[in-house]
């Protein structure tokens, strides 16, 4: 390969068989999985467009002090101001690990205040129980999806 000074590139492109392994994807036991009934009760058209569902970029995830549970997310919604977020998943996720990622936030909650901090809005989970035990996985989507983008 020629460089613009005409210097042919130290660097050769790798043969096929030196590129990143396929990642293996986890085969799960669907029979060993319970979910919560339905709900029965109908909600109106109305009632559910109320809720404003958006995807979030996380900036920032930390544990909260003297909480076993909850992580303080810093998320940008496309507002261009910072939204924080507490949620209660710390058993299942690490701070660390979120940070970078799309998630799905509702965020016309009223704040509510957690362990002294103003917590506004909702991070979107998927709960089961599998075997006796709870699982959660926070909702996470592409991160093509903007913030602020809405969902409906």
């Amino acid at each position: 390969m020629k460089t613009l000074g005409g210097a042919e590139s130290k660097k050769a492109a790798k043969p096929a068989a030196e590129k990143a392994p396929d990642t293996v994807k986890e085969v799960i036991d669907f029979s060993k999985v319970q979910i919560e009934p339905l709900f029965e009760e109908a909600v109106d058209f109305d009632t559910f467009s109320k809720s404003d569902f958006r995807a979030v970029k996380i900036k920032d995830c930390v544990a909260v002090p003297k909480s076993k549970k909850l992580l303080q997310f810093t998320l940008d919604d496309g507002s261009g101001t910072d939204r924080t977020i507490l949620s209660g998943i710390h058993n299942y996720y690490e701070p660390e690990e979120l940070i970078g990622k799309t998630a799905i936030a509702i965020v016309n909650l009223p704040p509510r205040a957690m362990m002294g901090i103003d917590s506004c809005g909702m991070l979107i989970s998927a709960v089961h129980e599998e075997e006796g035990e709870e699982k959660l996985h926070l909702l996470m989507v592409d991160d093509h999806i903007p913030a602020g983008a809405k969902l409906y």
